[in-house]
């Protein structure tokens, strides 16, 4: 399970480089979005998918669940929707100001003149 679990982590990473790369700028947050999506698995899987128990002190219990990598993923799972929101706000006001969502032609860098 880790390994497939390793695999679609590379494939998020990578279709989010992808996305991060173009010069739309709708694009480029939902790259973000999908890059936090994939260190949320990344976390999830480093931290070991194993079966036991919750964390929960009883008698008989021996292989209880690290608590710890899913605290983290829910901080990381709040901070990245935070991220994003305030970047698809800022993105609208650059489009209501600017009319436009390339990113070149909002750097100045246009060519086409």
């Amino acid at each position: 399970m880790e390994i497939l679990m390793s695999f679609i982590v590379g494939i998020l990473f990578t279709a989010a480089t992808y996305l991060l790369l173009s010069k739309s700028l709708l694009r480029v947050i939902i790259g973000t979005a999908v890059l936090s999506h994939g260190v949320h698995l990344l976390l999830l899987t480093m931290g070991g998918l194993k079966k036991g128990a919750p964390p929960i002190l009883q008698e008989g219990t021996a292989a209880y669940v690290d608590p710890l990598p899913q605290a983290l993923i829910l901080t990381a799972i709040v901070i990245a929707f935070g991220v994003t929101s305030f970047l698809l706000v800022m993105a609208f006001r650059a489009y209501q100001e600017l009319k436009m969502d390339d990113m070149d032609q909002m750097r100045g860098n246009d060519q086409h003149e």
